[in-house]
């Protein structure tokens, strides 16, 4: 079960409510064509009990119909031939030819008496003298029962010279007065059997259903449809069976399923039998169950292509919240989902954006904290630098003071005068390259004079670059790193250069020195806030301690975009040089920010 469930979570929601779907359309239609087939079963075997018992019973009614035509003619021959006891005269042989033409069906007329002579014949013509009227069976039976109307099974009339026809006798013993003496007559009337088997083959049960008579006196069959293979012994039926039964029954007496519905004919003795073979039934039943399949195939067809656009319409909006979300964890927090889909998706989104917005507004909060953090280090770390810086030179001026070096002291105090000038610019974070190298040449001039001439210094800048505006005093911690880790280990005179150029939309301040260098790994890790505390002895006598060089690093950044700062190239003996790069900007604006 658990691994069920393991299984069942790995699946998309689409596919849960594609194959759910279809699953459900697809139970429901099985059950649906289980209880129709096996409605239509019932139905279908029900219809063909009745079919083939109403057919039984027309036929039968039919027989009787005919049967009972048929005794009325006969009545109408009796009074006719025997009324006045009288068979020989002309008009008894005129009403015979009238009701002879009238019905086809009838073959012949005839009278016996008693001892099987003819007396009268109807066409005219001699009996056959191997005939023995006397051994027939319709004789026996007009002989045993007077006055009863008997019929004969099929036969081939043998009364006459060539005549073959199969008839059916119908003969009947009466008392007549002949003479003025009683008279004992057989009456006898032969049946074209053309009539009754053609209401016998009017039938239709089925495609190979039949029907046929038997007499319930001896078993006998009257009528078959294949009577030639029956009376050859190549054909049976189960006839003990229909004697004995009044109603349906199933017969499988030659391996296969016959439905055998019996009928009585009243008043002449016979029973209709029809057989209706089940394998028909089956066969419907068969072309249902696949017409069945092929319409649940096409519901499961229908019902997956329903399912699969539906289930695309529900969660596409599902997915493009995942896309989306995934942006969020990569970072992109300027995504917004569309108010579109069903309501709760509408509403999910509309949560999801809500949340986006106050996140991005916390961040945007955070963002301002930091940097007003940053600013405030940053101010508080410049203003602990100047003060150090403006003792080092008023003790400098003290000791020239001492040493009457009058020219040097108004220099070096002009210098610095201008120098805090240009550093306060009347509280603005941002000045011209122009003022920005003014005061590196002073800072420089001071420095110069405090280092007693151990170095020289050149500032050189391009027309363009003198108007772009840049943070102030991003170049005199530079200058003082290069003095203090470079040119004040040299042996020789030092030299420092100091350049401004535009090229393209970036300012590039550089300053170069011609001190001792740094090894690669302290180029790599300068602008590293953790690696000069992890490597102290890396950083002994070396260009750059990296507190102010990384504070001017960050300042940038931190304005500018992360794509701005500083760039070191250092040599060991051979000397460093450091590139400042920033957007080229023309106006004095306070703060200009570029993200990455």
């Amino acid at each position: 079960m658990q691994r069920w469930v393991r299984r069942f979570r790995t699946y998309s929601i689409q596919s849960i409510i594609m194959w759910s779907f279809s699953a459900f359309i697809l139970l429901i239609v099985v059950v649906v064509a289980v209880l129709l087939f096996n409605k239509f079963s019932r139905s279908a075997e029900q219809s063909v009990f009745l079919n083939a018992q109403q057919i039984v019973d027309q036929v039968s009614y039919n027989l009787e119909d005919y049967v009972d035509g048929m005794a009325q003619l006969y009545r109408a021959i009796e009074d006719n031939m025997l009324a006045d006891g009288q068979w020989d005269d002309e008009e008894v042989t005129q009403q015979l030819d009238t009701i002879m033409r009238s019905r086809d069906d009838i073959v012949s007329i005839a009278l016996f008496n008693e001892q099987g002579e003819m007396l009268r014949n109807h066409p005219a013509v001699p009996v056959k003298p191997s005939a023995r009227v006397t051994e027939q069976s319709w004789f026996h039976s007009a002989m045993r029962v007077s006055n009863h109307l008997s019929f004969s099974l099929p036969h081939v009339q043998n009364l006459y010279d060539n005549t073959f026809q199969w008839v059916v006798t119908m003969s009947k013993g009466i008392t007549v007065v002949h003479n003025g003496e009683p008279m004992y007559v057989i009456l006898l009337v032969d049946i074209n059997f053309k009539s009754i088997d053609e209401l016998s083959s009017r039938i239709s049960l089925g495609k190979r259903g039949y029907a046929y008579i038997i007499d319930e006196g001896a078993g006998n069959i009257v009528y078959h449809p294949q009577q030639q293979l029956i009376y050859m012994g190549l054909r049976n039926e189960s006839v003990e069976r229909a004697l004995t039964s009044s109603d349906s029954y199933i017969d499988e007496s030659d391996g296969i399923k016959r439905l055998n519905t019996v009928k009585s004919v009243v008043n002449i003795g016979w029973k209709i039998v029809g057989v209706s073979y089940l394998d028909e039934i089956m066969t419907t039943r068969e072309e249902v169950n696949r017409y069945l399949v092929q319409v649940v195939a096409i519901v499961l067809v229908l019902a997956i292509v329903v399912s699969l656009i539906l289930s695309a319409m529900l969660t596409r909006p599902i997915r493009r919240m995942g896309r989306t979300m995934k942006a969020v964890e990569r970072g992109d927090f300027n995504v917004e989902l569309p108010m579109q889909g069903p309501l709760e998706v509408m509403q999910l989104s509309s949560r999801f954006n809500l949340m986006l917005d106050k996140i991005r507004q916390l961040m945007q909060q955070i963002v301002k904290e930091q940097e007003s953090k940053r600013k405030y280090e940053l101010e508080a770390l410049q203003a602990q630098i100047n003060p150090h810086f403006l003792y080092n030179t008023l003790n400098s001026v003290v000791r020239m003071v001492g040493m009457s070096k009058k020219e040097e002291v108004i220099t070096m105090i002009t210098s610095l005068s201008k120098l805090f000038r240009l550093s306060l610019s009347k509280g603005k974070t941002s000045i011209s390259v122009q003022e920005e190298l003014e005061h590196a040449r002073h800072y420089l001039t001071i420095q110069q004079m405090r280092y007693k001439q151990k170095f020289d210094f050149t500032i050189e800048a391009d027309e363009a670059s003198q108007s772009c505006y840049t943070l102030k005093l991003v170049l005199q911690p530079l200058i003082e790193n290069a003095i203090v880790h470079g040119i004040e280990y040299l042996v020789d005179q030092g030299h420092i250069s100091v350049t401004a150029a535009v090229r393209g939309d970036v300012l590039e301040l550089t300053v170069a020195d011609n001190g001792v260098g740094m090894a690669p790994e302290v180029v790599e890790g300068i602008l590293d806030d953790e690696w000069p505390e992890q490597n102290p002895a890396k950083f002994v006598n070396t260009a750059g301690s990296g507190v102010a060089v990384r504070n001017v690093h960050d300042r940038i950044r931190l304005y500018y975009g992360h794509r701005y700062g500083l760039e070191f190239q250092s040599e060991l003996e051979a000397g460093t040089t450091v590139r400042i790069q920033i957007p080229v900007i023309h106006d004095n604006i306070e703060e200009v920010r570029e993200d990455d």
